[in-house]
């Protein structure tokens, strides 16, 4: 008896997502088509007395779920992001590692390495390249794009 699956093969289903940055400048909420909030990105506020050993908060950002539960929190150290699970940093909830490739004012290129994959053999999982001015990001996945970022700029006051 043959069972049908529930999840296409290659499914292609667009998402759309709104982001924006807050009045104070130290988040981001990204809310989805309907309006409901669906992530919140913040920096942790400062310590007035912080060890060395501790990683600067204003190199550490954390993305919430709309819950506000923490799901990633990424961290800037030796010219690399670090992903980890939740509030950890600890080496076995590391998610993800991203270099960046390219250093140009005009274009950007990071290559992502996912945890499960040898660092050292220097293949990257995802490439993600970029234009910082036109604020256009494009993902991809060997030859294939995967995900691709436009900003759509609304007018600030509509016509009656």
């Amino acid at each position: 008896m043959e069972t049908a699956s529930f999840f296409p093969v290659d499914p292609q289903i667009p998402v759309d997502f709104n982001i924006r940055k807050s009045l104070t400048g130290r988040g981001l909420t990204v809310h989805d088509a309907q309006g409901s909030l669906a992530y919140r990105i913040c920096a942790p506020r400062r310590r007035r007395c912080s060890s060395s050993s501790a990683p600067n908060p204003r190199l550490t950002k954390t993305l919430f779920d709309a819950a506000g539960n923490p799901s990633i929190s990424v961290v800037y150290h030796n010219d690399e992001w670090h992903g980890y699970r939740g509030n950890s940093q600890e080496p076995k909830d590391l998610i993800f590692t991203v270099r960046k490739i390219l250093y140009s004012p005009f274009e950007t290129e990071l290559h992502v390495f996912l945890s499960s994959t040898n660092i050292g053999d220097q293949k990257s999982c995802f490439r993600l390249k970029g234009n910082p001015f036109r604020r256009a990001c494009t993902i991809i996945s060997g030859n294939s794009i995967v995900a691709q970022v436009i900003i759509i700029f609304a007018p600030l006051f509509a016509q009656l």
